[in-house]
């Protein structure tokens, strides 16, 4: 059994249900329950048995536009893990192009970004380049990057206390910096971080970085490396917006897109294009009076 829960517009909820239950019958599958979740009434669960993954997340997508979305092969269960990216997923800004302006860089860099971030340029060659790009910069414009740019995504603090409050542990993995990566996660509560090193000598930035390189494999490694130590039968929760989220996002027992690049989503088991990372907590099935709010 397949079972999809989404949250979309309420005033379409019912008929883009009837056109949904019967495209899914076509397609030789049985609609064998749906209904709303009675400890969290703003979810749409539906219940799919005898149909394809692969056809039923494609029917849904198609019958509810901009709604937030999870499939799922078993019983949803609060994750034991939680493993996020940071830039444009618990954050809302790409740090090395907010950091870049402070050299007058940004246009040239947020191109190279972006361009990685959709799957289309290696991401360890890219980043070297941004980063060379940065040298010379004043180490003291990291300090006023964070304090000027830097923001949690609306729900993201929300998001972590409450599922630590489950007996979650929660890692933040990014291809980003240590420098922003650790306040961002003394902020919002994450137990672990894991990220990259700028190399910075007499107060300034060389261009160069210090260590080896956080990429796409070393997500997967960091999430497999985590639910190996809590063992292999732990749920865990992957959540990502890029090309270099796309393994770790694969490998998690649930996979979640967020506001994504079309790669990211398309490999996910479900997306956020509708709420904030609230969300989540809404299609994992926890009541909104059981969330931890600071």
């Amino acid at each position: 059994m397949l079972i999809a829960r989404l949250i979309a517009d309420p005033e379409t909820l019912g008929d883009n249900l009837a056109r949904a239950t019967a495209q899914i019958e076509e397609a030789g599958a049985e609609v064998a329950g749906a209904g709303m979740l009675d400890f969290c009434e703003s979810v749409l669960e539906i219940e799919v048995v005898g149909g394809d993954a692969a056809m039923v997340r494609g029917i849904l997508d198609a019958c509810f536009p901009a709604c937030d979305f999870l499939l799922s092969d078993r019983v949803i269960e609060t994750p034991r893990l939680f493993v996020s990216d940071m830039d444009s997923t618990m954050i809302s800004a790409e740090c090395i192009d907010e950091l870049a302006d402070f050299a007058g860089l940004k246009d040239r860099i947020a191109a190279i970004t972006e361009r990685a971030m959709q799957g289309e340029l290696d991401f360890e060659s890219a980043l070297r380049e941004r980063v060379g790009l940065l040298k010379d910069l004043p180490e003291a414009a990291i300090t006023q990057c964070l304090d000027e740019r830097i923001r949690p995504m609306p729900g993201a603090r929300t998001l972590v206390s409450t599922l630590k409050s489950r007996g979650c542990h929660t890692v933040l993995v990014t291809g980003g910096f240590h420098s922003f990566a650790d306040p961002v996660a003394a902020q919002l509560g994450f137990d672990r971080v894991v990220g990259n090193r700028l190399e910075i000598a007499d107060g300034k930035l060389t261009g160069a970085l210090v260590g080896g390189i956080v990429d796409s494999s070393v997500k997967k490694t960091v999430l497999e490396e985590e639910m190996g130590r809590l063992g292999p039968a732990t749920v865990s929760l992957a959540t990502g917006d890029g090309a270099n989220d796309i393994p770790m996002i694969a490998a998690a027992t649930h996979g979640i897109a967020y506001y994504a690049k079309p790669k990211a989503r398309q490999a996910a088991d479900g997306w956020i294009d509708r709420g904030d990372l609230t969300s989540i907590l809404h299609l994992f099935g926890i009541a909104r009076e059981d969330w931890v709010i600071d």
